[in-house]
């Protein structure tokens, strides 16, 4: 009998889950490859080191981007490596239940799960987003009771308002984490004239970013490279000019909650109202996230606990549905293949 597993396929980390261990894997999804040979130099965390630090031959590189696969293959080889490193293949790997955002085309959800099934997986089980994300933060999405999710990602923002183990309303839109760290890196160009990588950018948004400008306006110091004379520059940014970069976002993020409140059944309503909204996803960590929507909504927003894992470990809990929704009974699983 085969392990089942959970496997959330983001934009900026891949997770892995085991029923009886937990999250097993959690690993920047990055992959880095021999441009002359395309053999697979490193994936994971050990990638993410080399981005922006890779010789001509070599590209270290995200193949997924605002929640979909760009590099179908990259994707199939870091998900092989990855599940490879866990030794399940030993045992076999008869089940699998991953997530996808609420809104992908067809053809993007098939890429998916052909990405998995290459691992050698029999079946291959989906859960939208937001509702991994729900259960993953202890809400009971089988319930007649409505609940509204706000998961903010690497490369989406998925919203969604759920009742009886469903979506009631939902919107996706790719505004989210990576868009951050893209702004940034933009800003800096046009404001220091100097250039800095991704990473740069994220140690700078994860250090001091904060939405709206609240509490010390702390600074960070940026390394790279003077764009105009080409030698090596320094400028420190502050909490401060993050705020004003991701105001943009942050709107759009802020207008779609409220899209996803007015299209909300009465009923459901009345439940979001008195039980709040909740924020999932790494970027939710962002300092006055919560208090922003709450400023804009008048509902009360609370942050999940460990936010960065609820839809791994909401896939998880889903894996007990599994038998459910084969009987066509309540379950979370929305697609089997």
């Amino acid at each position: 009998m085969g392990i089942d597993i959970a496997i959330d396929l983001g934009t900026s980390r891949t997770r892995i889950f085991l029923p009886d261990k937990g999250v097993v894997v959690d690993e920047p999804s990055v992959i880095t490859v021999d441009l002359m040979t395309d053999a697979i130099i490193a994936v994971g965390q050990k990638a993410y080191e080399m981005l922006g630090r890779t010789s001509e031959r070599m590209s270290a590189m995200y193949p997924l981007s605002g929640g979909v696969i760009t590099d179908f293959s990259l994707v199939e080889n870091m998900i092989k490596i990855m599940l490879s490193d866990i030794s399940i293949g030993k045992v076999g790997m008869p089940k699998v239940v991953a997530c996808i955002p609420s809104e992908i085309t067809e053809v993007e959800k098939r890429a998916v799960v052909n990405a998995i099934s290459s691992a050698g997986i029999r079946r291959v089980c989906l859960v939208e987003e937001p509702v991994a994300a729900a259960m993953g933060a202890g809400i009971d999405i089988t319930s007649p009771h409505g609940s509204m999710v706000v998961d903010i990602g690497g490369g989406t923002t998925d919203i969604a308002v759920l009742s009886l183990g469903g979506i009631s309303v939902s919107r996706s839109i790719k505004k989210a984490g990576n868009a951050i760290d893209d702004e940034i890196i933009k800003y800096v160009k046009k404001k220091y004239n100097l250039l800095i990588g991704k990473r740069t950018a994220e140690n700078a948004k994860i250090a001091i970013g904060c939405v709206g400008n609240i509490g010390e306006n702390k600074t960070f110091r940026l390394k790279g490279r003077n764009c105009v004379t080409g030698m090596p520059m320094q400028a420190d940014i502050s909490s401060y000019e993050i705020s004003d970069i991701l105001v943009d976002i942050i709107t759009e993020i802020v207008y779609q909650v409220q899209d996803v409140l007015e299209e909300t059944p009465p009923e459901l309503m009345g439940d979001i109202y008195s039980d709040g909204i909740i924020l999932t996803g790494g970027t939710a960590q962002l300092k006055g996230m919560a208090e922003i929507i709450n400023a804009v909504t008048k509902i009360k927003v609370r942050v999940a606990d460990n936010p960065s894992l609820c839809v791994v470990k909401g896939c998880g809990e889903a894996l007990k549905y599994i038998k459910a929704f084969e009987k066509g009974e309540l379950s979370p699983i929305s697609e089997q293949y």
